[in-house]
C-alpha cells in the first residue's frame, strides 16, 4: 500500500509509445508508476471523495517530487480529479506484473492463482536512481562526471519525450528497492535536487 499525490497526463503523450512499448491511449484505464512492474493492476482510491478505480501500469513516472502515480485521463475522470489536476490517493496492488530479475538471480516460484497478490515481492528486481533530466546532453554528461567520483555505474540515457529529447542521469543498479532508496536519499541530501528510484526495465 502506498499513499501520496496522483496526477494525470493526456496530450502531448496521447498516441505516443509508453515505456512498455505499447501506444499510450489516455481513454484507457492505464497509468505510470516509477517502480511497479509493467502490467501490474493497481486499485487507486481518491482519499478526498472515496472514489476508486483500477489501472494497469504501462509507463514510468511521474518524475515530479511528491507524486506517486500518473493516471490516464479516463482513470482521472473515474475518481473525479481531472479539474483539480492532482489528488491525494491510496494505491493497492491487485495483481503484480512479472518482475524482471537481475542477472544471476533466481526468481521465486509463481504463486497459485488464488494466492493474494500482496505476497508477490515487488521490492526486488533491478532498480536505479534518477538524479537529473536535461535537454542539453552536455549538462547531463557534466553531472555524470561529477557523480562518478563517488558513485559506481553512473550513466546517461537518451529519451525521446513528447516535448523533445531529454537526457536522464541514472546512478547504480540495485537488486533491492530499499538499497536504491537509501542511495536516493543520500544523493538528494548532497545535491539538493530531487532523486527518484526507478525500476530498470529490459529496454533500459
Amino acid at each position: 500500500m502506498e499513499e501520496g499525490v496522483a496526477s494525470w497526463y493526456g496530450f502531448p503523450f496521447q498516441g505516443r509509445q509508453a515505456s512498455d512499448g505499447e501506444i499510450y491511449d489516455m481513454n484507457q484505464m492505464v497509468a505510470a508508476h516509477r517502480t511497479l512492474p509493467f502490467n501490474s493492476i493497481v486499485r487507486v482510491t481518491n482519499l478526498g471523495n472515496g472514489l476508486q478505480t483500477q489501472v494497469r501500469i504501462i509507463d514510468r513516472g511521474p518524475f515530479v517530487e511528491g507524486r506517486i502515480i500518473d493516471l490516464s485521463l479516463a482513470a482521472a475522470k473515474a475518481i473525479d480529479m481531472v479539474g483539480p489536476g492532482t489528488a491525494q490517493v491510496r494505491l493497492e496492488v491487485v495483481a503484480a506484473g512479472p518482475v524482471e530479475m537481475p542477472p544471476g538471480a533466481t526468481a521465486a516460484p509463481a504463486p497459485r492463482a488464488e494466492a493474494p497478490a500482496q505476497k508477490a515481492d515487488l521490492t526486488v528486481g533491478v532498480f536505479a536512481v534518477q538524479i537529473g533530466s536535461f535537454a542539453d546532453v552536455a549538462k547531463a554528461d557534466k553531472l555524470r562526471d561529477q557523480l562518478t567520483v563517488n558513485y559506481p555505474s553512473v550513466s546517461v540515457q537518451k529519451f525521446n519525450a513528447p516535448t523533445g529529447t531529454v537526457y536522464r542521469v541514472f546512478v547504480g543498479r540495485y537488486t533491492f528497492e530499499a538499497a536504491a532508496t537509501e542511495v536516493a536519499a543520500q544523493l538528494q541530501a548532497e545535491h539538493a535536487i530531487a532523486a527518484f528510484v526507478v525500476r530498470v526495465d529490459p529496454s533500459n
